[in-house]
């Protein structure tokens, strides 16, 4: 095995929950907007970048971070992933397909 592949699992050092949109409609039929556990798993978080930026004319600053889990199927971008009170939107997944030994989830904080 290549030292470059290597992941060392005690670097997953975060209990985080990683959820979906939940299926259904208020009572008016309209869609609700709910997010519901689909797994806990043990992750990496690593800050990777910040920046300010202007959005309905408000500074807003926007963190995007690097969040590593071990393999798995069926994770995808519009999922999200809750760590404490931070909640991260996903809005990439990087399985490593080679090793099936982690998956990278580009992220960004949601802001509260």
């Amino acid at each position: 095995m290549s030292t470059a592949r290597y992941f060392d699992p005690g670097q997953l050092n975060r209990l985080v929950s990683l959820q979906s949109r939940a299926a259904g409609a208020d009572a008016l039929g309209q869609p609700v907007g709910a997010w519901a556990d689909v797994v806990q798993v043990w992750a990496s978080i690593r800050n990777q970048s910040g920046l300010q930026a202007l959005r309905a004319d408000q500074p807003v600053s926007i963190v995007q971070v690097s969040i590593r889990i071990r393999y798995r199927a069926g994770v995808n971008a519009g999922m999200r992933v809750v760590h404490g009170a931070t909640v991260y939107e996903i809005s990439a997944v990087l399985p490593d397909e080679a090793g099936r030994q982690w998956t990278d989830l580009v992220c960004q904080v949601v802001p509260a």
